[in-house]
């Protein structure tokens, strides 16, 4: 059986091939979306100026190359005093790439929203922070906690998805399908106009794509993140352990 992977390929693939090994499936990988940067007019309709602020929130790797790239496209020289506030440790070390990390002052947190409010305490108040996000994110919670506390924030969307046209792709070929995002799902009609699920099985994950698949009344052969599927690899195993 051929698996299609929604994204691009892994550069560490060991658990897929060890699936191919165990069931003797193929496992394929196709991006149906692609996260790109807003470009510099795309921000300026925003009406932020990037010198107003002192501290930069960041939740993924997007949103650090798509803030140093309108930086730059904006001649914006980032100030060495700049404060950056992370959610987790491995988004802050993607700084590495565009700045001195041992000479910026970095926080990261643990994955949550209070995680990162906790970071600022009483010594960071009097900053005023940008939070970095895409137009997709959901990054509701983490902007209520920042109001709730008192802080001088503001929301700037810097990345956005783009769907892929992926019309060339047969889909007959496949047993399964694995989806992440809403936009993959997008991708899908939008390149197969009169799509009919009929024995496609579709692996969820994520909670985003779950609910659009529930909503759009298709069948879910296996989802996750989940105790017993914390991995989209365990998914697949899960989805052909079924077979």
């Amino acid at each position: 059986m051929k698996i299609l992977v929604s994204q691009k390929t892994p550069s560490n693939l060991n658990a897929y091939k060890a699936l191919e090994e165990k069931y003797g499936a193929t496992v394929e990988f196709v991006p149906f979306f692609l996260i790109e940067p807003l470009s510099a007019k795309e921000f300026r309709a925003q009406r932020i100026n990037l010198p107003d602020y002192t501290a930069i929130v960041f939740s993924s790797r997007h949103a650090i190359d798509a803030y140093f790239k309108l930086c730059e496209e904006m001649r914006f020289k980032v100030p060495e005093t700049m404060k950056y506030f992370c959610t987790t440790e491995l988004v802050a070390l993607y700084l590495q790439k565009h700045v001195v990390y041992r000479k910026r002052k970095i926080f990261f947190g643990d994955g949550t929203p209070q995680s990162v409010v906790s970071l600022i305490g009483p010594k960071h108040k009097g900053e005023k922070f940008l939070i970095v996000t895409s137009a997709e994110s959901n990054g509701g919670a983490l902007t209520a906690l920042f109001e709730k506390a008192g802080l001088d924030v503001t929301v700037s969307v810097m990345v956005k998805s783009v769907t892929q046209d992926i019309s060339g792709v047969d889909l007959s070929q496949y047993g399964a399908v694995v989806l992440y995002n809403p936009y993959d799902l997008k991708s899908l009609l939008a390149s197969f106009p009169g799509f009919s699920q009929g024995d496609l099985a579709f692996i969820s994950y994520g909670r985003s794509i779950t609910r659009e698949l529930e909503a759009g009344g298709y069948r879910i052969a296996v989802q996750g993140p989940s105790e017993d599927v914390p991995s989209a690899a365990k998914a697949i195993d899960v989805f052909l352990s079924s077979r």
